[in-house]
């Protein structure tokens, strides 16, 4: 499979990048260079091989939810410190809308 330098013009332009004739043609092969790869892996046999996220069995960094305190005054009071217009507890903003 090829990739032509439309699609590849087109893309840049959705992600609002200006490309040289040089950075499309090095674009060029670098795609033709990963969609030879992508083809190999295709004609793999991977019958009867289970599909998996991750090869190796790595822990969660996550940890158990846990209730807390979340308004405590004085984190309040250090979050509104920083607010340029407040009213009380809450953040005053521009109307947006009509």
């Amino acid at each position: 499979m090829r990739i032509t330098t439309e699609e590849i013009l087109h893309v840049a332009a959705l992600a609002r990048l200006s490309l040289s004739d040089d950075e499309v043609a090095d674009l060029s092969k670098h795609f033709e260079t990963m969609l030879k790869y992508v083809d190999k892996l295709n004609g793999l046999d991977t019958e009867g091989v289970d599909a998996m996220s991750h090869p190796i069995d790595l822990p969660t960094a996550l940890r158990e939810d846990e209730v807390t305190a979340s308004r405590s005054e004085m984190h309040i009071r250090k979050i509104m410190d920083n607010a340029p217009n407040r009213r009380q507890d809450f953040f005053r903003v521009p109307k947006i809308v009509e």
